[in-house]
């Protein structure tokens, strides 16, 4: 997949894509079916993906709490698996928020990008001040010679398939009902971390992630799936995950700190994929040692169970 920074130096080889416009924050089932669309709207054009870093809403908002769902490259990593040949990933700075609607249609999609077809949906805004909808767009698009389709917002379980409610479902410790509505597990990735090595003297030696600049899933114990991409001990593997503050510990910074079962080696620097499965308990303070250990021994034998019969 080749990524694209600059809508105003793209040679023509990045030219006359099929393109569906969006943040896809976690890639769902409603981003997914906007990628189908783009994908059978021009079946001989290079499949693209149209999107902003940072997201917008970081941009007018920068001091609000952590929202996305996937951090940057993650996000690349996903689109790359469902097929998308283009990435266009275009600064959002105060010159693309300052365009208009029909500058954002003329400058950016038609003579930056060039792009053949765009696929948007229904609720889509663009341009300054979000005046822009998908119905302007395909105002534009019969005026400036690209194509235009509006894809209806999916429905699931009686409620709309968004951002929004898989963050609420993670909120709440429900990763099956997030990811019904992703169309795969939730998934936490970057490299390892260094910790200060308590898992270790315990007899659980943990891979520690961080999960700054993203969405905080319920704080808690969680079975997870866990795949190390890269490295001598590259593949996949079941565990048991700790989210959160460690309150037994005092207060520290929230982070992801997950037990891969039967395995031995160093992952320090390691770039890991958590995907959280099931919600087994809410973090707590034990009184000693001993019994978090119990604790611990009673959490990974459920999250076995749970992880064996997927």
């Amino acid at each position: 997949m080749r990524i694209i920074r600059d809508y105003q130096f793209v040679d023509q080889s990045s030219r006359g894509a099929t393109v569906a416009i969006g943040n896809f924050d976690g890639v769902h089932l409603g981003h997914q079916s906007v990628i189908d669309l783009a994908r059978a709207a021009a079946p001989g054009a290079p499949l693209g993906i149209l999107t902003f870093e940072p997201h917008p809403r970081a941009y007018f908002a920068p001091h609000a709490a952590p929202f996305r769902l996937m951090s940057q490259a993650a996000r690349a990593s996903r689109l790359e698996k469902l097929g998308v040949e283009h990435l266009y990933e275009l600064p959002f700075n105060a010159g693309l928020a300052s365009l208009t609607p029909e500058e954002f249609a003329s400058r950016v999609i038609c003579e930056g990008l060039g792009l053949r077809h765009v696929v948007v949906g229904a609720d889509f805004c663009f341009g300054h001040k979000r005046l822009g909808t998908a119905e302007t767009l395909k105002n534009f698009g019969a005026d400036m010679g690209f194509g235009v389709t509006i894809a209806p917002l999916l429905e699931h379980s009686e409620a709309t398939v968004s951002s929004t409610a898989i963050r609420q479902a993670l909120s709440d410790g429900r990763p099956q009902d997030a990811a019904s509505m992703l169309g795969h597990w939730h998934r936490i990735e970057g490299p390892v971390i260094g910790g200060e090595q308590r898992g270790r003297e315990l007899g659980y030696p943990t891979a520690n992630m961080s999960i700054d600049g993203l969405h905080p899933p319920r704080f808690g114990v969680y079975a997870v799936l866990v795949d190390v991409l890269e490295g001598p001990h590259a593949g996949h593997y079941h565990g048991v995950a700790s989210m959160g503050v460690r309150p037994m510990f005092g207060e520290n910074r929230p982070n992801l700190e997950t037990f891969l079962f039967d395995f031995s080696g160093d992952l320090y620097g390691t770039p890991l994929s958590v995907a959280l499965v099931s919600y087994l308990r809410d973090e707590e303070k034990f009184d000693g040692l001993d019994a978090l250990i119990m604790q611990m021994d009673r959490d990974s034998a459920q999250s076995r169970a749970i992880l064996g019969a997927l």
